[in-house]
């Protein structure tokens, strides 16, 4: 079968360049009014979550990494995952004043860079699978 080299198809390497990558962005996952929450699965790797503690301090725990019979792990919301496997995770901090979150590890995690994340601004981090009973957390940005 051969790439489509035009008229709405990929192109690979030959592809207009003045055009952006779109990629996919479902609805961002949204936090409101926690002081400390244990992340689920699907808001860990769904991208972009929208975080709002209000005035007050939060942390955001990542998800267990091996689910149990009661808990979805972050291994089964990414089950085709093989080691060095990433996704992105975006957080916006609209919190008030005070409001500060800090990212802090589960059972399975390894977290890597700064974790607060100030009022009014935004952080990436990338986790990357590192076995198949551990990840870790970047902060990229």
């Amino acid at each position: 079968m051969a790439l489509p080299n035009g008229a709405g198809g990929y192109q690979v390497g030959d592809g207009n360049l003045a055009e952006p990558n779109i990629g996919v962005q479902a609805a961002p996952e949204t936090l409101t009014g926690v002081t400390s929450v244990t992340l689920t699965a699907a808001q860990a790797s769904s991208g972009m979550l929208i975080a709002n503690s209000g005035t007050t301090a939060t942390a955001y725990v990542l998800p267990i990494v091996v689910g149990t019979s009661s808990v979805v792990g972050i291994n089964d919301a990414v089950s085709s995952a093989k080691t060095n496997s990433t996704f992105d995770l975006d957080v916006i901090n609209i919190g008030g004043s005070g409001g500060t979150i800090t990212m802090t590890i589960g059972t399975g995690w390894t977290l890597v860079g700064l974790a607060t994340i100030a009022i009014s601004t935004s952080a990436q981090f990338r986790a990357r699978k590192t076995s198949d009973t551990t990840w870790t957390m970047y902060r990229i940005s």
